[in-house]
């Protein structure tokens, strides 16, 4: 398995244009939110409905803390507090009502200015090579929140 550090320097390779880095900070946290929103949008079983915010979005939002947690414990925190608030506005939204079109739109919008940052950086998203990168992109984020404020 490789290594936090081996992670960010593969995915820093299709990450170099300034305007493509800008997309990426601000697209890739709404990308998240948008999964999660429409992973708590699908229907739960019978059972789940006895655990209140026991949905699709909180399971997968564990595994993926799992996944963090084994490459970096200050990144897993930073992770932890990200879902924590993204799926609070997700239970939010759905109380509105409109978290299924909300998060479809936000996650096409998103993805459309990720592929024309690629465009502009003149090479393939990372995910295309390995699918994990998905779970990447949120973790490059927030290392570069993290290097902002001095952490």
């Amino acid at each position: 398995m490789r290594t936090f550090d081996e992670w960010m320097d593969e995915y820093s390779v299709s990450h170099q244009n300034p305007t493509n880095q800008l997309i990426h900070k601000i697209c890739v946290p709404f990308i998240m939110l948008s999964v999660l929103g429409i992973l708590w949008s699908i229907p739960v079983p019978a059972l789940f409905q006895q655990v209140p915010y026991l949905n699709w979005a909180t399971i997968f939002s564990a595994g993926a803390m799992g996944f963090y947690l084994s490459l970096n414990v200050a990144m897993f925190f930073g992770m932890l507090v990200q879902s924590f608030l993204m799926l609070t506005v997700c239970a939010w939204v759905a109380d509105l009502g409109i978290l299924l079109p909300a998060s479809l739109i936000t996650f096409v919008i998103s993805w459309v200015l990720q592929f024309w940052g690629h465009k502009l950086e003149g090479k393939s998203p990372s995910f295309l090579t390995d699918l994990a990168f998905l779970l990447i992109g949120p973790l490059w984020v927030t290392r570069a929140l993290y290097r902002r404020l001095g952490l």
